[in-house]
């Protein structure tokens, strides 16, 4: 006779209670009921089934059902199974009447019809259809071996054809044994920084404007971030000498977050310098390199120095946050810190989609998404710049040449009011100081406009409340 029992329906985890196995079934089926462990609906194991893993008679198992049905707790019909009932929700007092010893609260803050916060793609043009394509191949001719725990520097799939993209569409010098793969940017900047504290590393240099939560990140391993001055040409690099204490720099150069400049050719020299000369080692953040509209491209720093520059992309910007993928080309010398200080905290990224994103990669289809996203934010920047021209001429637009927000410059003084101004009309938009560091002095007042993030069906009204909440 084969174990056929373990194959009996679902399971479900019960604890008898009392003396009589009926009563104590009855009891804790009750309790899971009354409790919400067993939601309204939920379908019960058959009597046959529940009483082969309970090791009970089947009718024992039958008979409290039938007598919890009886009480409303349980229902049963033909073919659907005993479930749990649905029970009734307490009657609502009347309006602006409270229970004796409720306190009323606050109302709560209306939600924005309409956000234009920087940093967030277009998520709705997600290519689905190509992804399921390419998640089919991937899993289809996936070796068993990708089902294991893996390499902590991801599948070599993934690795060797990032190796071959990054070198032709960004000029990264990239060697699959180079690249690590992992979760998302934040995750590889976690990595970075347990790596630089066992370096003996004191302080890495962030630019003046930047994300809070990359500074905390490595604030909170150990390090302390020092600000590097933003100007129009980028950050000024040439201060590097002057902070002594700093042992690597994160950086923005294709497209600096927030203000929207690329690094210019003679900074970039310089920061190249810097690392050659201190042995310092350059972080840099290529967060929305493939899109650029008016200017051609600009090549990765790492290009420059790969033993001095790690570089650091995501499929973020490009495809979508929720994938948790970004991958790491490093110095030789740190591949190996690097993988050690990964494998501690988190082995390997997901394989299926690790090979998923490389034959969405090596199948063309990833080109042709960023080219078709690159034309698509292209018109939502147009539009925008055509508004504002219209609706608002004395505001000057900046940072528009690539990436995905534009700066919106504001008479001084009028930054709050302008985002306060915006929230009446149901828009959530940053001021540029929501950017800036905490040891950096004040600069103009400016809005940070993301255009990639509303729905078609909501750009046209972002748009007219944008313009409305301008000075």
């Amino acid at each position: 006779m084969t174990d056929s029992w373990a194959t009996f329906g679902a399971d479900l985890h019960v604890e008898l209670r009392g003396s009589g196995l009926r009563s104590g079934l009855m009891d804790a089926l009750r309790e899971a009921a009354r409790t919400g462990r067993l939601a309204p609906g939920t379908r019960l194991p058959s009597s046959r089934s529940l009483a082969v893993d309970l090791g009970i008679a089947r009718n024992t198992v039958a008979d409290a059902y039938a007598e919890l049905v009886a009480e409303g707790w349980l229902t049963a019909q033909q073919g659907s199974g005993t479930r749990v009932a649905g029970r009734a929700v307490p009657r609502k007092p009347p309006a602006g009447v409270l229970p004796a010893g409720v306190v009323r609260a606050r109302p709560a803050r209306r939600r924005p019809t309409y956000s234009l916060h920087a940093g967030t793609p277009d998520l709705a043009s997600f290519p689905r259809a190509e992804w399921l394509k390419a998640a089919r191949r991937a899993l289809t001719s996936a070796p068993h071996e990708a089902f294991g725990y893996g390499d902590s520097l991801g599948r070599i799939e993934l690795r060797s054809v990032l190796a071959d993209y990054l070198a032709r569409a960004r000029g990264v010098y990239a060697d699959p044994g180079r690249i690590v793969i992992c979760s998302g940017f934040v995750h590889g900047l976690m990595l970075m920084g347990k790596v630089l504290r066992r370096r003996r590393v004191r302080e890495v240099a962030v630019e003046s404007y930047g994300l809070d939560v990359h500074w905390n990140l490595l604030t909170e391993a150990g390090l302390r971030t020092p600000a590097l001055p933003v100007d129009e040409l980028g950050s000024q690099t040439g201060e590097l000498d002057a902070l002594r204490g700093v042992g690597a720099v994160l950086m923005t150069p294709a497209h600096q977050f927030p203000t929207g400049v690329p690094l210019h050719p003679d900074r970039r020299a310089a920061a190249v310098d810097w690392a050659r000369g201190s042995g310092g080692l350059i972080l840099e953040d290529d967060y929305d390199g493939e899109f650029r509209y008016d200017r051609q491209p600009v090549g990765a720093l790492q290009g420059l120095d790969p033993e001095r520059v790690v570089y650091m992309g995501t499929a973020s910007k490009s495809l979508a946050p929720g994938l948790r993928l970004a991958w790491m080309v490093l110095p030789e010398e740190l591949v190996g810190e690097v993988a050690e200080a990964k494998g501690s905290v988190d082995r390997a990224s997901s394989a299926l989609d690790q090979l998923t994103l490389a034959e969405f990669i090596a199948s063309g289809a990833y080109d042709r998404h960023v080219r078709g996203m690159r034309l698509r934010y292209r018109r939502r920047r147009d539009q925008l710049v055509r508004a504002l021209a219209e609706r608002a001429p004395d505001i000057r637009v900046s940072g528009i040449a690539a990436g995905l927000h534009a700066v919106l410059e504001l008479p001084p003084g009028t930054e709050g009011s302008v985002i306060q101004a915006a929230a009446w009309q149901g828009l959530a938009v940053e001021g540029v100081s929501r950017f800036r560091h905490k040891d950096a002095p004040p600069g103009k007042d400016a809005l940070v406009v993301g255009y990639a993030t509303p729905a078609d069906s909501g750009w046209a009204g972002a748009l007219d409340a944008l313009c409305r909440a301008l000075p």
